[in-house]
């Protein structure tokens, strides 16, 4: 597993991070936004969580690393439940972005990317279909055709 580098080489996100395996998907957007919602879901299809709300990354070998800030390890807040305990599955690599102030409005949309730390990530805009979660998680396990 990764390690952390040199607390000066982080750099602190106001984003959810969820791991499949050893990849992770960059959620990020505006308060209320839905990005622990998104998380919540994914989370429920069997995903782990990296970090909710506050996500510390940095580069590793020409990667874009996540992880969570101790104070809020092992935590996702639901809103209307509470703050629920979720074992923490990080450091992982981001491999996904998804950005939930965009809407994506293409069926078939094309390949997009957003640069975090000078380096590239795909970005995926949200959509309102129900198999949204899944097919971030698809996204994730197998990628992306062009």
């Amino acid at each position: 597993m990764p390690s952390h580098p040199d607390l000066s080489k982080l750099t602190l996100l106001h984003a959810t991070t969820i791991a499949l395996d050893d990849r992770a998907v960059l959620i990020r957007g505006a308060s209320g936004s839905g990005k622990s919602g998104l998380a919540l879901q994914l989370l429920a299809y069997g995903a782990g969580l990296v970090a909710d709300d506050r996500t510390h990354v940095w580069v590793q070998d020409g990667h874009v690393m996540a992880d969570v800030p101790q104070t809020i390890s092992g935590q996702i807040e639901a809103r209307g439940v509470g703050v629920l305990k979720a074992p923490p599955t990080g450091p992982r690599r981001v491999k996904l972005v998804v950005d939930l102030d965009l809407t994506e409005t293409e069926r078939l949309p094309p390949m997009r990317e957003t640069h975090l730390l000078d380096v590239a990530v795909p970005l995926v805009g949200k959509t309102g279909f129900a198999h949204f979660p899944a097919a971030i998680l698809l996204y994730l396990r197998h990628g992306r055709l062009a």
